[in-house]
């Protein structure tokens, strides 16, 4: 990452919502607020329903984190994916996943943490602010199904 996107991202956390559902997009916004965390700056959203309008934006753009909706139709889970394969300096990708069956899905997507859904606005926060604080300190590898990794493993770990 180079020094501007640092200094940019300082001042603002820029993340990114993907869902079809216009209402899970606008709980997401909700359980984030305008601060994830004491110590991240103020969160700054950009929403998609369209995986082509994201993929559009990431080409252009910076983002600190993105959360996808993995029962999104398209799902999140192939968008991470995809992401991870096609988009250089892709952002760190938090999944909502309905079922702990998913997170073997979560795995393969790449993506560097999980959060239950539905939505937990006291837990989603969290687990995307550690997903930050992750990132920022250079821990940016995705899940594993046989590694844990500190701040996304147990932490992130979806009981039906």
């Amino acid at each position: 990452m180079s020094d501007n996107q640092h200094q940019t991202t300082s001042e603002v956390l820029k993340v990114i919502i993907y869902s079809s559902d216009r209402l899970v997009r606008e709980q997401i916004r909700l359980a984030l607020g305008r601060k994830i965390a004491s110590d991240l700056p103020e969160v700054e959203v950009t929403e998609f329903a369209t995986a082509p309008a994201m993929i559009k934006a990431l080409d252009h753009e910076h983002f600190d984190v993105a959360v996808f909706d993995g029962e999104a139709r398209p799902g999140g889970m192939g968008l991470s994916h995809q992401i991870k394969d096609e988009i250089p300096d892709s952002p760190p990708v938090v999944l909502l996943i309905a079922r702990a069956a998913d997170a073997w899905m979560a795995t393969w997507s790449r993506a560097e943490g999980v959060s239950p859904y539905p939505i937990d606005p006291i837990r989603l926060p969290d687990d995307v602010a550690q997903v930050v604080r992750d990132a920022r300190s250079g821990k940016t590898n995705p899940l594993s199904s046989s590694v844990v990794i500190p701040g996304s493993g147990s932490r992130h770990r979806v009981h039906d």
